[in-house]
Formats: C-alpha cells, sequence, structure tokens
C-alpha cells in the first residue's frame, strides 16, 4: 500500500463544514454562546492532546511535571500543562537534529504517514526555527487567514501585493496559498527589497493596478516613499484601497494617509500558529479564531493567567492542529491583552489589542518596561522623523542599563541638537525615563535594521551581555 499523497490526507467539504469563512462564517458565530463555542473548543483540544501523547516533545515536557494521561479532562484543565516557548523547540533541534522530536510523523504507520510541508521561522529572535506542517492543518490554517482576508473585505476582482518573505521562510509561502485557495484574488508574490528592488516593486504595482497590499508595515510605508520618489502618486497611480499587515504600535492614519487614504487592517499571528486574530470591519481589536484558536495571556514574570485587560505574554493552543505537529500552550514571547465589552458587529469571539511587543525585546529601564517597537508612534509625532530607528541596549561599568535611540530623520538636520533635545523630552514625556538620542541621516540605519531584507525590521540591538 503507497503513502497517501498531499491531497489524500484532508476531506475538503468537511474542513469547509468545520471551518466556514465568508456569510458562513458569519452565520455560525454571530451571537454564540460562549458555552457553546466551548464545547466546539473542548472536543477539538481532546483530539489534539491525545495526538500529543504520541509524540516525544510532549511526553518529555509533561512527564518532567508528573503529568501523565488521564490527568487532563479536556480544555477545563489546560493550566495544568505546561507552557513552552521557542526555547525548548530550539532545544529539542538540537537534541534530535534536524527537525527535532516535536512533529508527530513517527506516530504514524509507515502506510498512513502523511507527506510533510517544511518551512522555517524568519530567524528574527535568532536561529531560524523549523516548522513542520501536516496537510489538514496547513490547508486549516491557510483558510483561517483567507477568512480573515475576507472578512476585511477583500476577494475577487482584488490585484494583491505581498512583500513577506519567501525562501525557506514560511510567511511568503503561507500567505500566497491563503490568497489563492480562499479568495479568488489575483496574487503578486513580490516578497522583500532584496527578491523584488523596491523601485522595481512600485512599477509592477503600478502596471497590474494594486489594489491590497499585505505584509509588514514598516516596508509597506518605505514603499510609498519609493513610489513618491519615482514619480508614482500613491492612491492614484496604484489604486490601493486596503492595506492587511502587522501594524505593530505604528500609527495606521499616517500608513493609511501613504497610500491616498485606504483603509487599513490589522492581523496577527506566528510561524507555529498561523493566523490567530485579526481586525474586523469594525476596527475595534482583533478577532481571535476561537474556533481554531485557544489564547490565553500570562503574566510576563510568572505565566499565571491575567484578567482581560491586563497586559502580558499570548499564549495560544491550535486546536485544529491534530495532524503532526500539535501546538498545546506555545508562549509566544508576544504582549498583548484581551478587550473588555462586547463585539459591536455581534461576532462571539474574543478580541485582542493585537501586538505591544516582545517580552524577551523588553527592557527594564528605572523600572519602567520599555518596548523597542512601541517607540513608533511616538517618534512620529515629531514631523522631522524619516520613519526608521532602532534602540541599542547598554550597560555602563556601574551596572546600570541606559537605551540609545538612533533615529533617522529628514534630510540635513541630523546634526540638529535643538532636534535631538526634542526627540529626547518627547520620549522621556512618554514613558517616564531619559533615554540617549542620535540623529542619523535618512537610509543610514537600513544596514542595522535590515528593513530591505527582513520582513520585520530590528529595532533592539542589545549590547548588555558582552
Amino acid at each position: 500500500m503507497t503513502s497517501p499523497l498531499y491531497f489524500d490526507c484532508f476531506d475538503w467539504k468537511n474542513i469547509q463544514q468545520e471551518y466556514p469563512l465568508g456569510d458562513a462564517f458569519l452565520a455560525r458565530y454571530t451571537h454564540i454562546s460562549r458555552d457553546a463555542l466551548f464545547a466546539i473548543q473542548d472536543a477539538r483540544f481532546r483530539k489534539c492532546l491525545e495526538r500529543a501523547w504520541k509524540i516525544p516533545f510532549y511526553q518529555r515536557l509533561w512527564g518532567a511535571q508528573g503529568i501523565e494521561p488521564g490527568d487532563i479532562n479536556g480544555l477545563i484543565d489546560i493550566t495544568k500543562l505546561p507552557t513552552f516557548s521557542k526555547t525548548e523547540l530550539m532545544e529539542s533541534v538540537e537534541l534530535a537534529p534536524p527537525l527535532g522530536d516535536y512533529h508527530g510523523l513517527d506516530s504514524y504507520p509507515a502506510s498512513l504517514r502523511p507527506p510533510m510541508v517544511l518551512h522555517t521561522t524568519s530567524g528574527t529572535t535568532g536561529r531560524p526555527q523549523p516548522l513542520p506542517f501536516g496537510p489538514r492543518g496547513r490547508e486549516i490554517q491557510n483558510l483561517l487567514l483567507g477568512r480573515a482576508y475576507t472578512l476585511q473585505g477583500i476577494g475577487e476582482n482584488d490585484r494583491i501585493h505581498s512583500v513577506y518573505g519567501h525562501g525557506l521562510i514560511n510567511g511568503g509561502h503561507y500567505v500566497r496559498e491563503s490568497v489563492l485557495h480562499f479568495t479568488r484574488a489575483v496574487f503578486l508574490s513580490a516578497g522583500t527589497g532584496v527578491e523584488t528592488r523596491s523601485a522595481q516593486q512600485v512599477q509592477v504595482m503600478k502596471d497590474f493596478g494594486v489594489s491590497v497590499i499585505v505584509g509588514f508595515a514598516d516596508y509597506i510605508k518605505k514603499l510609498a516613499e519609493v513610489a513618491a520618489e519615482a514619480g508614482i502618486v500613491p492612491g492614484r497611480d496604484i489604486p490601493v484601497r486596503i492595506i492587511s499587515g502587522h501594524l505593530g504600535r505604528e500609527s495606521r492614519d499616517a500608513l493609511a494617509q501613504s497610500w491616498g487614504g485606504c483603509e487599513v487592517f490589522d492581523w496577527y499571528g506566528v510561524g507555529d500558529t498561523g493566523c490567530i486574530a485579526a481586525e474586523g470591519p469594525d476596527h475595534d481589536g482583533l478577532y481571535v479564531m476561537e474556533d481554531a484558536q485557544y489564547v490565553e495571556i500570562g503574566d510576563v514574570d510568572t505565566g499565571q493567567p491575567l484578567a482581560d485587560g491586563q497586559n502580558g505574554n499570548l499564549i495560544v493552543t491550535c486546536i485544529y492542529k491534530d495532524d503532526l505537529y500539535p501546538v498545546i500552550r506555545f508562549d509566544t514571547k508576544d504582549v498583548s491583552s484581551i478587550k473588555t465589552g462586547t463585539s459591536s458587529i455581534g461576532l462571539g469571539f474574543k478580541r485582542i489589542e493585537g501586538f505591544l511587543g516582545r517580552s524577551d525585546n523588553m527592557i527594564k529601564l528605572r523600572g519602567i518596561n520599555i518596548y523597542p517597537q512601541g517607540l513608533a508612534p511616538v517618534l512620529e509625532e515629531e514631523a522631522s522623523f524619516g520613519r526608521e530607528f532602532i534602540c541599542i541596549a547598554e550597560r555602563d561599568a556601574k551596572g546600570r542599563d541606559e537605551l540609545t535611540v538612533r533615529i533617522e530623520v529628514i534630510a540635513g538636520q541630523e546634526n540638529d541638537a535643538a532636534l535631538a533635545g526634542r526627540f529626547a523630552d518627547l520620549l522621556k514625556r512618554h514613558f517616564g525615563v531619559q533615554m540617549h538620542v542620535t540623529l542619523e541621516r535618512l537610509g543610514s540605519l537600513a544596514p542595522l535594521t535590515g528593513i530591505e531584507s527582513r520582513q520585520k525590521p530590528i529595532r533592539l540591538i542589545d549590547k548588555r551581555h558582552g
């Protein structure tokens, strides 16, 4: 008997019924009760739990806490399980190279073993991590992002320009599959500025009449500047109506205006989980895809559960990934919070605030937590800000931590001491702590931030540990 091929491993009609999109999605989950939703989540979690117990990574992780099969009685007991992060996954790779032992390929008999889709993370926080996907999990993950795009009004007749990276990185491939399989839009897979030069990208966007841009906000904003330099007017010559990307704490108004006043949507996910949450037409937080993702907020230091409205690490369990690599209580180290209040459109899913920063990139200055990504909307208050910055953390001889913010400014102002002082005062007023400021000429920080080559620009260089 031959092993199954990719499309043999799932029933598309069944997936469509379990995870609806478009109007069917809204019909099922508008005004759904929390009890009814929990019942769906619990049934799916139990299947993931059964698969996880067959995988050495979870056997080791849970066994170290004295947990045995049968100790976890469904989703109600999930907090009895320990969290894990990229640290434990990379330790797994060291233990069992090159893929680690967190995939479940060996839990299948040879005749039923599914093919594996393999990508990696971008390596933003270190060495790239292998990301294995089973066919069924991969298609549901694709569907969830397609659902998010559809909820945001993207679909047939749109031409989508994507600046997500490719190569081994999951992002560009995953987004492409999501758009092609689930939106009927035309997809232009440009990638980063290294894959397709920025000047070439804006010309292609003009030629094809791009109506939607997807990717990370930093580079999308840069493309508007490149277009303007080439005499191409964003919003007129390139008729962009929607940007859907990862906004961080940047000003969405500035991003929208750079592209002619288009509508801007945020969504959030990581490589291991796929799309976790996405902004809807009400622009009031990001709706967690709760039929597929179970989200908790944990204290940054202790991991203990936090109440709605409090900021902490976002911990996610993918209750749809029951075929190859179950993800149960993955601590993303991304900081967010669950919004209080109810949805104005009646959608019965929780909402999160989106990405507030990374706890493992947090700098504590005089007792105040500083997230480098959070500086962007503050710096934008100064008209001379050139849109690029990077933070340098250092420790002086007395053991005191200091943070220097290197800021690009408009041409001719990089030696303006008064402007540097205004930036320093602005930062102190917002964050309550003094930071050093140096001004840089436009474009000079690109080798440090990687704005042309990376999906996520670097915002912190930590020199405190040698």
